[in-house]
């Protein structure tokens, strides 16, 4: 099997995020890095470049230096993700769609809907993938508990509950922090801070997990911190199209919470409850039955769990292989269509545009909920709604 090449915006020396993709993308052999753009400082970019093995023409100052050489090669890069800051999404992500590369964007995909309702058209018009990484529905129980809703195990779903809460934001000393100070300051974060942060990673999994979209929602927002701009804390109330009832709350003043993302689903037939801080085990409660927990790795499993699974059961599998796993999706589907075949439906999971776009619905009805005390309000897309 050849390797991708791949292709890194963002995610320089001592980010957050850009380890966890540099070892995601590469850790199944489907992507070879060989090119990037990783620093807003051109200088350090290349050298931190160079240093990771990229060689020097393809150790990129910018990403618009990046664009104009990689278009022109006979071997450009086959996937290009974009991990910078928030409000540069939109503008880098365009670009390369409409130069003919696919795309993974970290999230949120865009700051604004109409952004994000172009971005939607521009990747069907190109026929160019626009993921979006929603990294946490690669573990594999995660998977798990989708197939085991879509296969009817917990009957007509009743209720989804969803958080996304730490308490690592809570110390109000740090208002001057600059790594914390630029996400509740509305010129850098948009609308929102916490939800559009953490939030939409729950409201995505509840999506992802159940097969329905978010139709409307009420919100109540808060600054707990009252210098803060933009919310540190959230609830919502939302309903969905196949009529589940769903709860989500997230907040960064959490203090004892750590990471914090939970995932609760209950049917007619049963309920399953998964926590990212213990991925190996997913808690499964039939109708009048005992309590049975479930274990990555174990036989049994469904072909997407399985796909997802790489070490034997009772060894750790972390956040960098659910990113992998995604990685290991758009491998897929890139070799599909490059091979004119229907790719493995147990790697068709990758998050969408479409899921980007919807997100961004949601971070505006939430501030917009969250302003008007509640009121409900459609969370959909314009370009989604029915006539």
């Amino acid at each position: 099997m050849t390797a991708l090449s791949w292709g890194l915006i963002g995610g320089g020396e001592g980010s957050q995020i850009g380890p966890a993709h540099r070892l995601g993308a590469r850790l199944d052999g489907h992507f070879a890095f060989v090119a990037g753009a990783l620093d807003h400082r051109p200088e350090a970019g290349r050298e931190f470049g160079r240093r990771l093995g990229l060689a020097a023409d393809r150790a990129y100052g910018d990403w618009r230096e990046m664009l104009a050489a990689e278009r022109a090669r006979p071997d450009r890069v086959d996937l290009v993700t974009v991990a910078t800051p928030n409000a540069t999404h939109f503008e880098i992500t365009r670009a390369f769609l409409e130069a003919g590369f696919d795309v993974l964007c970290e999230k949120p995909m865009t700051m604004t809907v109409e952004e994000g309702e172009e971005i939607v058209r521009l990747a069907r018009e190109t026929g160019r993938i626009c993921a979006v990484n929603y990294g946490y529905t690669g573990y594999p129980l995660v998977r798990h508990m989708r197939a085991m809703v879509a296969r009817g195990d917990l009957g007509r779903i009743r209720l989804v509950v969803a958080e996304f809460a730490h308490g690592h934001h809570a110390d109000a000393a740090d208002a001057d922090n600059p790594r914390v100070r630029w996400r509740y300051d509305p010129a850098q974060a948009g609308v929102s801070a916490q939800f559009a942060d953490c939030g939409i990673h729950a409201l995505h999994m509840a999506c992802f997990v159940t097969g329905q979209e978010v139709e409307r929602l009420s919100a109540d927002t808060v600054s707990c911190i009252e210098s803060r701009a933009l919310e540190d804390d959230a609830m919502v109330n939302f309903r969905m199209t196949g009529g589940t009832v769903g709860r989500l709350w997230t907040s960064s003043v959490a203090i004892g919470r750590q990471h914090g993302l939970t995932i609760q689903v209950f049917g007619e037939k049963g309920g399953l409850r998964w926590a990212q801080e213990q991925p190996n085990q997913l808690y499964w409660m039939p109708l009048n039955r005992r309590l049975e927990v479930i274990e990555r790795g174990e036989p049994g499993l469904s072909p997407e769990a399985d796909r997802a699974s790489r070490v034997t059961i009772g060894h750790a599998e972390g956040m960098p292989l659910a990113f992998a796993n995604i990685y290991s999706d758009l491998a897929e589907a890139i070799r599909a269509r490059k091979e004119g075949r229907a790719m493995d439906p147990a790697a068709n999971l990758y998050p969408r545009a479409e899921d980007g776009l919807r997100s961004m619905a949601a971070v505006h009805a939430v501030a917009a909920s969250g302003r008007q005390n509640g009121a409900w309000l459609d969370a959909r897309p314009p370009m989604f709604r029915a006539d």
